[in-house]
């Protein structure tokens, strides 16, 4: 792990959902390293996401663990309070939940193909709950994260910064995988949209879109040599992207050298969607 000597997030108050594997775990243990204090968002029956707490607090770091279903309106809005209640604040917030498909399970190496593909994963043959799930979470669940928080910052009145994790597959169709293209395609317009609505506000909006990351949802990729190779081989850069590739580049669009950037799409992809 890169080590970094910055504090700019120093007396900040961060929500991070998503927050206790992968993407949003890293990104949860570098804003505290940072300075901010710390809310990780995760499901209530993940084990994990004590685990992070407790890589902050070892690390000398505050943070609470919340158990939220981010598809739920409700669990959003207290998760957000929670925050605030234990914090004082809100100034960033990391949208990083999300699910591969209808039936991925947290930590199931069997549920973890990055490539579906099946006919039974068609658009005209896969039951809708599936597609309503995928969107529910990785769509619905953003922009119900996005509005809790803009709430308590624009009462603040000080500004803040939001972060929404999309994804490579917004600009390429999966077949088999239509309803996490477009759910990931839908964060990047609605990044775009809300970065417009709350500027006046001095909120700023950005997406972070990540190519292949090696990260407990890829476990079905990362444990397969011969498909791991194979992705390795077209990525200019060589190599599958880690939690910290796009931890880092979260935290930049999260920290103050990004004053001036808002309703952006980042993408930390090792060159793979140059074209």
């Amino acid at each position: 792990m890169a080590e970094t000597g910055f504090a700019r997030f120093q007396g900040k108050v961060a929500l991070v959902t998503g927050g206790a594997s992968g993407m949003g775990r890293e990104a949860s243990v570098r804003l505290a390293r940072e300075g901010a204090a710390v809310a990780v968002v995760g499901l209530p029956d993940d084990p994990r996401g004590a685990e992070t707490v407790q890589l902050i607090t070892a690390g000398g770091g505050d943070a609470i663990y919340v158990g939220a279903d981010v598809s739920r309106e409700a669990d959003c809005d207290a998760a957000a309070q929670a925050a605030v209640d234990a914090f004082g604040r809100i100034d960033l917030c990391l949208a990083a939940a999300g699910i591969l498909h209808a039936r991925y399970i947290t930590g199931d190496p069997a549920e973890h193909d990055l490539t579906p593909g099946t006919r039974e994963g068609h658009v005209i043959n896969k039951p809708i709950e599936y597609w309503e799930k995928v969107l529910s979470v990785n769509l619905t669940g953003v922009m119900l994260t996005n509005r809790a928080v803009a709430r308590r910052m624009i009462a603040q009145g000080e500004g803040g910064a939001i972060v929404n994790i999309s994804s490579g597959a917004a600009k390429i169709p999966m077949p088999g995988s239509a309803e996490y293209s477009v759910s990931k395609a839908g964060v990047w317009m609605l990044t775009r949209c809300i970065a417009l609505e709350l500027a006046p506000h001095n909120i700023r909006v950005n997406t972070v879109a990540p190519g292949v990351i090696d990260t407990p949802m890829a476990l079905g990729l990362s444990q397969d040599e011969q498909r791991r190779a194979a992705f390795e081989r077209i990525v200019p850069l060589g190599r599958l992207g880690e939690a910290e590739d796009i931890a880092e580049a979260s935290l930049f669009l999260l920290s103050d050298h990004a004053g001036y950037i808002t309703g952006q799409i980042l993408h930390p992809d090792g060159g793979l969607f140059t074209g």
